[in-house]
């Protein structure tokens, strides 16, 4: 038998190879500055949410200064629930363990709004249940663990899906598009609130100084670990521009699609319909 050391000396094809002796890229996705392989960002996700679940209210309170919660009011007040329907109003609060947009939502509508919250991570979850008992809000709300990419939720179904500072840690945000075109309603309204890119010279500037130095600083201090928040400053930075985003929305099907920018851009509004 022969032997050609050329070939030898030559590797085998590896399965992501395709039996050509070419490489193929393994598929990755930003995990704040760092790109990681796809299949490994979620679980990475879903780490830094466990260790921040029971202080995530105080998280988005330091990252926003507070302002956090009159941007998510301006949200619920442009979903605008109705108090009166035939039938109750159905939305599906995606990426919301905590409660905070649901429970807008529900109290907004006089509490004829049903309101499916749906996140990933089973600590947020939990703790948007005690809080929901607390309030007496129980019977207005589901609790539903779900990958955004993946909704176990039947087509048509919901008349408005929202997600509040939650679309950046998707993995594939063009599948989590794609899933909330399908479970809406024709009709339906998509919100997406979200940390954007500063648009005034001078606040960005200031903003980066105090996102890098001080938020980690923060968050060692309130939680006792600075790198989740870290990671959520830089997850910030990795996000799509406003128009590049707003261009992903229209790709997924939604038709009407615009955005309102808060405190000069440092968290975006973005609105889509299901024609």
């Amino acid at each position: 038998m022969s032997h050609d050391p050329a070939a030898a000396a030559s590797p085998r094809p590896t399965p992501s190879q395709g039996g050509q002796g070419v490489s193929v890229p393994e598929a990755t996705a930003s995990f704040g500055f760092r790109e990681v392989p796809l299949a490994e960002k979620q679980t990475l996700v879903d780490d830094v949410f466990h260790k921040v679940a029971s202080r995530y209210d105080i998280m988005n309170d330091v990252m926003s200064g507070g302002l956090h919660r009159l941007w998510k009011d301006a949200m619920v007040a442009r979903l605008s629930p109705p108090r009166l329907g035939r039938r109750p109003y159905e939305v599906l609060d995606m990426a919301g363990g905590t409660g905070d947009i649901a429970f807008r939502i529900v109290e907004k509508s006089d509490r004829k709004a049903k309101v499916t919250v749906s996140d990933i991570n089973a600590s947020m979850l939990q703790v948007g249940r005690e809080r929901a008992e607390k309030r007496g809000l129980s019977a207005n709300l589901d609790f539903v663990e779900a990958n955004a990419e993946e909704l176990p939720f039947e087509s048509n179904r919901f008349d408005a899906y929202t997600i509040a500072f939650g679309i950046r840690n998707v993995p594939r945000i063009d599948k989590a598009l794609a899933e909330a075109f399908r479970v809406l309603r024709p009709g339906g309204r998509l919100l997406v609130l979200e940390f954007s890119a500063v648009d005034l010279p001078v606040l960005d500037r200031l903003y980066d100084a105090f996102s890098f130095n001080v938020i980690p600083l923060m968050g060692r201090v309130i939680a006792g670990d600075g790198e989740p928040y870290r990671y959520l400053v830089e997850s910030i930075r990795a996000f799509p521009s406003q128009e590049r985003f707003a261009g992903m929305i229209r790709d997924a099907g939604f038709a009407r699609v615009d955005y309102t920018n808060f405190t000069g851009g440092i968290a975006a509004l973005h609105s889509g319909w299901k024609i």
